[in-house]
């Protein structure tokens, strides 16, 4: 078990009394911009202060500490270290003979800690805050433009061997128009059924076919018959298949983004990629929290004449390069560009390497 010294306690609670300090300010900033630029939807929309307060703001608040985190562990590190640094702290621990690399300790246990909490949160607790927040700025706020499904020539995967193609859908009456269900063997079509239109039932995955034909095939014979009655049938498809969200990965935790990921490749939809982007990206967010730690302790653990300003300068730009990096990452991996896991890790690949010299620059 790792023991802990004089150093590493004091450190650690400089570490965390200083991150928390800086996510309040930066939440509470972060609160007041987004309620003026959405106050007048709140004061026009027939919502309610407990809505606004706990199903939007506290959603809200947990999606920006998902979202920036890293960006709050440099501005700490690089705050409090330039003050030890400014105290001459920093040159008296060095010149006690501890090394940078045994300096450098205390931030990473600090650090690894941070990435945890972060980790915890994006995959878990951030995504089930995120249905309240995004359902309410679905109803209030951006209450046009937001739906991406798409309701008319459709092609779905239903099962490894049978294929569906619905002409339209309409989302209100949860009803179908041209449905066509084909089956294979192989490369070979055996049956085909055909419905002029058919209306969802309920779970699960119940669907009514109302006038429909089925076709079988065997060779070069043909079974035709066609049915006026109307028939209940099961469909692997349900309503939810024609609705999609542009952020609606950020409201699935990692097991929904699984089954999500999962189901859409059986089905051979595209929107599996955001999912796999989401998924990734959890992760790599979180490894950046000890990457950027060790960036800020070896910005600013040397006193020099710019000061504490001078070291958030540097420390706010990297952690403005970073941002504008993953952005970029995220463009390329949507594209297919560049695989997505490697896509989601490239901008810690490349800060790390940042790190590593800094690191090996500031022990000299």
């Amino acid at each position: 078990m790792l023991k802990l010294k004089v150093l590493d306690n004091y450190i650690i609670r400089k570490y965390f009394s200083t991150f928390f300090f800086s996510l309040l300010i930066c939440t509470l900033i972060s609160v007041a911009i987004d309620f003026s630029d959405k106050v007048k939807q709140f004061i026009e929309k027939t919502c309610t202060l407990y809505e606004i307060v706990f199903d939007y703001f506290s959603g809200f608040i947990l999606h920006m500490a998902g979202l920036l985190m890293p960006l709050y562990t440099l501005i700490a590190v690089v705050f409090f270290t330039s003050r030890l640094a400014f105290n001459s702290e920093i040159l008296s621990i060095l010149n006690a003979g501890v090394s940078f690399r045994r300096l450098l300790q205390p931030y990473l246990i600090a650090g690894s800690a941070i990435a945890l909490l972060h980790f915890f949160l994006n995959h878990f607790i951030v995504p089930e805050f995120n249905k309240s927040r995004l359902l309410f700025e679905r109803t209030y706020v951006w209450t046009t433009g937001q739906d991406k499904g798409k309701t008319s020539n459709v092609h779905f995967l239903v099962a490894p061997d049978t294929k569906v193609f619905i002409r339209g859908y309409n989302k209100n009456s949860k009803s179908a128009s041209g449905l066509r269900l084909e089956k294979f063997v192989g490369s070979r079509i055996v049956s085909i059924l055909e419905a002029d239109n058919a209306s969802w039932k309920g779970e699960p995955n119940r669907w009514q076919l109302n006038s429909y034909s089925i076709r079988n095939f065997n060779g070069l014979h043909e079974d035709y018959r066609k049915f006026n009655t109307p028939l209940d049938t099961a469909i692997n498809l349900a309503p939810e298949d024609f609705t999609w969200y542009h952020n609606q990965n950020e409201e699935m935790t990692t097991v929904e983004l699984l089954d999500a990921i999962a189901r859409d490749r059986s089905r051979g939809l595209s929107n599996s990629r955001q999912y796999e982007i989401e998924f990734h990206r959890r992760t790599a967010d979180a490894f950046t929290n000890i990457i950027l730690t060790i960036i800020g302790l070896a910005i600013a653990g040397r006193k020099v004449r710019g000061g504490m300003g001078l070291h958030l300068a540097v420390g706010i730009g990297i952690g403005a390069g970073f941002i504008l990096l993953s952005k970029f990452a995220v463009s390329f991996a949507s594209s297919g560009t560049v695989p997505i896991m490697l896509g989601m890790w490239i901008p810690n690949i490349i800060f790390l390497g940042i790190a590593i010299w800094l690191a090996g620059k500031a022990q000299k």
